[in-house]
């Protein structure tokens, strides 16, 4: 499957939400044309390299697709888009096309079934409860009503102030029930420091 990438300062997971102002003509163009095929982009995090001008120079190989859920001009001028983390992918390969646009080749990752919340998981619901009413995390549905391990992970792993790398372990584990035990232990980590 060939999917074009968007390189990103940022890790998006699966049933996230990510607000992008859109200005470079390569990702306009992009944008559009994945609004008329129905279909979405790859999001991908910069190792190396910029967000604007030069296509990225090195970018992480496991990535999450982009769904454009909404679309609109921005006081501004710039175009404003929102999307969803879709299904997770690899790179296989990749091109940078002359505009500066890279296009990959990528296969696409299995999800597990989604695994309901056990009475041990109370603690990281509230804690995903309290960062959906943030002023910026409020408007973008992201709390924990009706969710499963799943969920409840990659939203943590998305809005919790982890280092890029240690998001890109999370969203290279298949297992929900790993993914949790993941975020659980570096949130104790956060903590500790802060203890510190």
């Amino acid at each position: 499957m060939s999917l074009p990438l968007f390189p990103l300062n940022t890790v998006l997971f699966p049933g996230c939400i990510l607000d992008l102002q859109i200005f470079e003509a390569r990702y306009l163009d992009m944008i559009s044309a994945c609004m008329r095929r129905g279909e979405g982009f790859g999001v991908v995090a910069i190792l190396e390299g910029q967000e604007v001008g030069e296509a990225a120079s090195q970018f992480a190989l496991i990535g999450c697709e982009a769904l454009i859920r909404d679309f609109q001009q921005r006081p501004n001028g710039l175009l404003g888009i929102r999307v969803e983390g879709g299904r997770r992918f690899v790179v296989e390969s990749a091109e940078v096309q002359v505009d500066q646009l890279t296009l990959a080749d990528v296969r696409w990752l299995d999800e597990a079934e989604e695994v309901p919340l056990q009475g041990g998981h109370a603690d990281l619901v509230a804690l995903l409860g309290a960062l959906a009413e943030h002023p910026l995390v409020a408007g973008m549905d992201m709390d924990g009503d009706g969710i499963g391990q799943q969920a409840l992970a990659n939203r943590l792993a998305y809005l919790l102030p982890f280092e890029l790398e240690e998001k890109l372990q999370i969203l290279t584990l298949d297992s929900p029930a790993r993914r949790l035990a993941r975020v659980q232990e570096l949130l104790d980590r956060l903590q500790g420091e802060m203890l510190a």
